[in-house]
């Protein structure tokens, strides 16, 4: 089932996962700030957009070339409501990554060091909307491969993972704000309402770079 084709697309991802997380440390932000002075700090999060789209076109040519063999295909008329699910899920995420400034999250607007925590919206029922959202147009794809299968697992580990790591510098960078919307507000699986009172305009106006990493 599993080829070698698999097992590069495998080792590229581990590889890409890797790379994405290094330079979204505060280890290699605080080097590159040593480095390269405060003012160049400014477009890091542009050089951070630009290295992941440079390495995320590589993969996409490997996919192209090896789609893998098909595991499964479901059925219309499962298929079609899958389909359906992945278009609300992908319409979520454009709404929220709108929400999250999209030219500051992609490093087009450079950094002033000015980000707030973001507790509105989605935010308010979920930790992770762009994560969570992700996650449901990959694995409610209605035709599996062995090799979107590989894509799919290691994508919701580093989605996981990142999540954590994410938090970690989101805990740092914001302290006890962070830690408390933290302890009010589930990491993925959405609350039915919204969990925290900023939200409902009490308490300081809060906002979050999402992605601040």
């Amino acid at each position: 089932m599993f080829t070698i084709s698999t097992l590069i697309l495998a080792l590229y991802l581990v590889g890409f996962a890797a790379l994405h997380s290094l330079l979204a440390s505060l280890w290699a932000k605080g080097r590159a700030r040593r480095a390269l002075g405060d003012g160049a700090m400014r477009w890091y999060r542009l050089f951070f957009t630009l290295v992941a789209v440079a390495t995320l076109l590589p993969l996409l040519r490997l996919f192209y070339l090896n789609p893998g063999e098909v595991l499964y295909s479901v059925p219309a008329p499962w298929r079609w409501g899958m389909v359906a699910g992945q278009g609300i899920a992908a319409l979520a995420f454009a709404k929220t990554f709108l929400a999250a400034g999209p030219l500051q999250f992609l490093g087009i607007r450079p950094d002033d060091g000015g980000s707030k925590l973001i507790v509105r919206g989605l935010y308010c029922r979920t930790r992770n909307p762009l994560f969570l959202f992700a996650l449901l147009v990959l694995w409610l794809t209605p035709i599996m491969t062995d090799n979107l299968l590989v894509l799919y697992l290691i994508a919701t580990v580093y989605f996981i993972l990142g999540s954590v790591h994410e938090e970690r510098i989101l805990a740092e960078k914001f302290g006890a704000a962070y830690l408390e919307y933290r302890d009010e507000v589930p990491r993925f699986i959405p609350s039915p309402r919204c969990r925290y009172p900023e939200t409902a305009g009490q308490g300081p106006n809060r906002d979050r770079l999402d992605g601040d990493r």
